[in-house]
């Protein structure tokens, strides 16, 4: 590797490690030795390979030396053969090496890689619903990207270089010094001119690279969020075309301004450390000669200095920047620690039981629960804030019981915001009750397990959300063996069966972002035939006819008729003519339930669900 492209790949060392320089706890360097313990076998391959390696880089400069040795003393031919062909050998093997090093490094690395990946995906699949409310999803994902990635160099790249950069600065330093130590040591005295250039235009570059990227970021936060259909929407009906394109085109022209003065820099630093090369050469060679023409410097041990130098600067400019890439590569590893570390508030019990066969009940006794506060289930650093927000951990359920009998229908109602869909969480334990118990077929959900929950608890919610997919891959998260045969019966008892089957390309037709290529109405169909296909005993409905037209919401309402036939259902509802069939109909007011009973014993009872239900009536004779 020659002195410049060494002095780039430190260089761009610099410029990516952006993190400070700071101590760590050895509890961080255990739990990274815990992770690459599966792995240790592989290590000790490719620590070896960079030994050898190490050994073949400096041999050949000491055999070209032998070769100009045996054309000045006038050997045979033979010998110059011989020699020759040991270089070449010496080549092809190193080679060889380098591309089995790097097979070695990608499979560390890659391996690496996957299990924290995997780690962290996981983990937070087992966050509760609160952790996901609070996160920034491209945060999130940067720890499972870009923090994975900076960890994994800290085995692919930093520790073979350390190992093997080590082993070739030794071996390089002893044969220099073999051959002339004199010459050694003013080499060595030209390295601050190598180096310090480097570290000082290495940070210069990453502050510009450090802008560069933020500026990016946010060009690209933008983007995402004005590419989204919703997003682009907005733009359209309320956006100013005009003002968003300067707006673009100006931070665009600041990176542009970046790129410019980065290159120019990198252009002047690559010339001065050519320089630099050229004057260490100039000197081993001048230096040099002089000593064999007065015979105390054999003219081949010239030609190894000269070759060996290069291989002494890589090495040392290398281990010059291993400890800012080991201290970034630390960084990244606690930043994928302190997610693992979130502890998950809701667990599965060990000894957790499934839930009974059959007809089950639903049941709340005495009902207490408080979101829980941001340092419980979040990060300042995901959520990209300062300081996490202080408040949370208000009861905001009160002491609610109600009981839905097999079969039966359970109506919520009330005022936005008075706690209807927080209990509709409760059940599938998207949170957990701070007091008293919710229990499903008679046993407390806290003692069932999470796949026999999943297998028993269905769910609609408003929004209707698909994923951007194929009809027919969102209909197999519900039961992913299903044929299609049962595809086409879900989507038919969900009154959804011809639109699929007008589509272009049927069950393989992508929905879209969200579901955007769909109707509100067909959005909310999909969902009720996901719950059909899923085929559970208790349904919960969370104001699933919410802001459809009437001609949908008749479509809907026939596809749930279909969906809580023979189940036990809570349905939430802000339209209350949809719930006057229901056998209970429960009016909950700031965490409370302040009413309960059948349609026409609230009407007759004159109480909030009466006047509620006036309201909504005259709203709609007024329409």
């Amino acid at each position: 590797m020659s002195m410049e492209t060494t002095a780039w790949t430190q260089l761009h060392s610099v410029m990516t490690a952006q993190q400070e320089r700071r101590p760590f706890e050895r509890a961080t360097l255990r739990r990274i030795a815990a992770f690459a313990r599966p792995h240790r076998a592989g290590i000790v391959r490719f620590v070896l390979l960079g030994v050898l390696t190490a050994l073949l880089a400096v041999a050949t400069p000491v055999l070209a030396g032998h070769v100009v040795d045996a054309i000045v003393s006038g050997h045979d031919t033979g010998t110059v053969v011989r020699l020759s062909l040991l270089i070449a050998l010496v080549a092809v093997v190193e080679a060889a090496l380098g591309v089995l090093g790097r097979r070695l490094s990608a499979a560390l690395g890659e391996g690496l890689i996957l299990d924290l990946r995997t780690a962290v995906f996981d983990h937070v699949q087992r966050m509760p619903v609160a952790f996901f409310t609070r996160t920034r999803t491209g945060a999130l994902v940067s720890r499972l990207n870009n923090d994975v990635i900076g960890a994994q160099r800290a085995f692919a790249n930093t520790l073979s270089g350390v190992v093997s950069n080590l082993v070739t600065l030794l071996l390089t330093l002893a044969v220099m010094l073999t051959l002339s130590w004199q010459i050694t040591l003013l080499a060595l005295v030209l390295l601050p001119l190598f180096v310090v250039p480097a570290r000082r235009m290495g940070g210069r570059m990453a502050r510009m690279q450090r802008e560069a990227a933020t500026l990016n970021a946010a060009m690209g936060t933008r983007m995402t969020e004005r590419f989204s259909a919703p997003g682009a929407t907005l733009i359209k009906l309320f956006g100013r075309p005009e003002e968003e394109s300067a707006e673009f085109a100006a931070r665009a022209a600041r990176v542009r301004d970046i790129g410019v003065r980065t290159a120019t820099a990198q252009s002047v630093f690559m010339t001065a450390l050519t320089l630099v090369s050229s004057l260490a050469l100039a000197l081993v060679y001048g230096l040099g000669g002089w000593f064999a023409l007065r015979g105390t410097l054999e003219p081949g041990a010239v030609v190894s200095l000269a070759l060996l130098l290069t291989r002494l600067y890589a090495p040392l400019t290398s281990l010059a920047g291993a400890r800012v890439e080991v201290m970034s590569a630390l960084v990244s590893f606690e930043r994928v620690f302190e997610v693992l570390d979130l502890k998950p508030l809701i667990e599965e019990k060990p000894d957790a039981r499934e839930v009974p066969e059959g007809p089950v009940a639903v049941e709340f006794e005495d009902v207490r629960f408080a979101y829980p506060a941001a340092d419980q289930v979040s990060l300042a650093s995901l959520e990209e804030v300062a300081v996490l927000d202080s408040r949370g951990g208000s009861e905001v359920l009160h002491g609610i019981s109600f009981r839905a009998e097999p079969g039966q229908t359970i109506a919520l109602v009330g005022t936005s915001g008075a706690g209807k869909s927080t209990i509709a969480q409760l059940l599938p334990r998207l949170y957990d009750v701070d007091e008293g118990t919710v229990r499903i077929g008679g046993t407390d959900v806290r003692d069932l397990t999470a796949g026999s929950l999943r297998a028993t608890l269905g769910m609609v919610t408003q929004d209707g959300h698909l994923f951007h997919d194929t009809v027919r891959a969102n209909l197999l998260l519900a039961r992913p063996a299903a044929t299609d045969e049962e595809l086409w019966d879900a989507l038919g008892r969900a009154r959804l069966g011809e639109v699929v089957r007008s589509l272009p390309d049927g069950l393989d037709t992508v929905v879209g972002e969200r579901g955007y290529r769909l109707s509100g109405g067909e959005r909310q169909r999909m969902t009720i035939a996901r719950l059909l296909l899923a085929r559970q005993r208790v349904v919960i409905l969370d104001e699933a006819t919410a802001h459809l037209d009437n001609t949908s919401e008749a479509a809907v309402q026939e596809a749930l008729a279909e969906a809580l036939e023979g189940r036990t259902a809570v349905v939430i509802a802000h339209r209350l003519s949809t719930v006057r069939a229901a056998d209970q109909i429960l009016v909950v007011e700031a965490g409370e339930i302040v009413e309960r009973g059948t349609h026409d014993s609230l009407l007759a009872a004159e109480g909030r669900y009466a006047e509620l239900y006036r309201t909504q009536f005259a709203e709609v004779r007024s329409v």
